[in-house]
């Protein structure tokens, strides 16, 4: 029988990192789920005698001691460039933490990084948002761990706090677009990025949009 294992999660309280987080806590190969966190989490979920919440402050994530004992780290932080409120900000959440924190997982021990990056990402880009996605993953690959998983949705759906109008008209007219290009629902990249810890596949596995609504049949 094979030993269960420990995860580390940033960006549980996110709409695909809330999705992840529950799924891994209902998986009966994961043991134990240490969520990194800006806030503590709230209700329930909070008393999961399986979750340990370790609240931080990511500007400072790469001065932090590791958590003990991870065997694998699964990264769903990000925002937008309007949310952030500048190109500058963006790349800090989407690029700075989510590399400090696969360098932290390191120190940890694990094995295995898993990350939610974006339909083309390309570190060569002419579009800043693909080129940050683009450049994180390169620096990701360059790392060394023995299993990198990168997932790359394209635009997603779900329960948002905000409006967005993109997300909307995606709703009523995304079935139009060709295969991968198509909206995802964000519970089924939860589920591709949970089936990327329990697979923990060697080298660098992407799993484009397509993949991940097949993964979720």
């Amino acid at each position: 029988m094979a030993r269960k294992k420990s995860v580390a999660l940033a960006g549980g309280s996110g709409l695909v990192g809330g999705e992840a987080l529950r799924m891994l806590l209902a998986d009966a190969s994961v043991a134990h789920v240490v969520a990194i966190l800006r806030r503590p989490l709230e209700g329930s979920i909070a008393g999961d005698p399986k979750l340990e919440q370790h609240v931080v402050d990511f500007d400072k994530l790469a001065k932090r001691p590791p958590p003990r004992d991870v065997d694998a780290v699964v990264c769903a932080l990000g925002t937008t460039i309007k949310v952030a409120g500048s190109q500058e900000a963006f790349r800090r959440v989407d690029y700075d933490y989510p590399l400090a924190l696969a360098r932290l997982g390191l120190a940890a021990g694990a094995k295995q990084f898993v990350l939610v990056s974006a339909l083309g990402a390309n570190a060569k880009s002419p579009v800043f948002y693909n080129r940050v996605k683009g450049e994180l993953e390169d620096a990701v690959r360059a790392l060394g761990y023995a299993s990198v998983a990168i997932v790359r949705p394209s635009l997603l759906l779900g329960a948002r706090r905000e409006f967005r109008l993109g997300e909307e008209i995606a709703k009523r007219f995304g079935f139009l677009a060709p295969g991968k290009y198509r909206p995802v629902e964000a519970r089924a990249v939860a589920n591709a990025l949970v089936i990327a810890v329990r697979e923990q596949q060697p080298g660098v596995r992407v799993i484009e949009s397509d993949e991940i609504r097949e993964l979720a049949r």
